[in-house]
């Protein structure tokens, strides 16, 4: 059963392009649906990581607004960062997943045991994937990954029961 799920932010929980306002600042687009299954997928107590490489104000305040507090931004070395979230949470590479669209991605494909790869990602990152998603990233790619996990392992149940209440 996947517990773990980590997530490249740029062409993964967006759609790859980075916007700039007149003054320098940076804002990012991100999917209300891609929240919603993240938010569930919390609910469920499954935990989230985001390793991005790049620093983003952006990605920092929609990680908070989810609840994700392992978000980790700027990191070179995605296969170390993941062994270590890995580690903290005691989890082997079949119990986590991971979403990723580029070359920088591959590291942390190599030590996750399920790997998606939006319909956006790169052709070198496609060969290391294990499924390859219908959306892109940034337009429910992440969503439509957490509901494969949620019907692989039988939880559909336990999201609607989340949402009766």
């Amino acid at each position: 059963m996947i517990e773990l799920l980590l997530l490249d932010v740029d062409g993964t929980l967006t759609d790859g392009k980075l916007h700039y306002l007149p003054t320098g600042e940076e804002f990012k687009t991100f999917d209300v649906q891609d929240g919603m299954g993240l938010s569930y997928w919390l609910k469920l107590g499954k935990k989230v990581a985001i390793i991005s490489g790049r620093f983003s104000q952006s990605t920092l305040s929609r990680a908070r607004d989810l609840g994700i507090m392992d978000c980790f931004l700027g990191i070179e070395d995605k296969r170390q960062k993941a062994l270590e979230i890995m580690q903290k949470y005691n989890l082997q590479p079949q119990q986590v997943a991971c979403v990723g669209d580029d070359i920088n991605d591959i590291a942390m494909f190599e030590v996750c045991g399920l790997r998606f790869a939006p319909l956006n990602a790169q052709e070198v990152l496609k060969q290391y994937a294990d499924i390859f998603l219908k959306r892109s990233g940034g337009n429910g790619a992440v969503r439509e990954a957490i509901d494969y996990i949620i019907h692989k392992d039988g939880l559909e149940g336990k999201i609607l029961e989340l949402f009766k209440k």
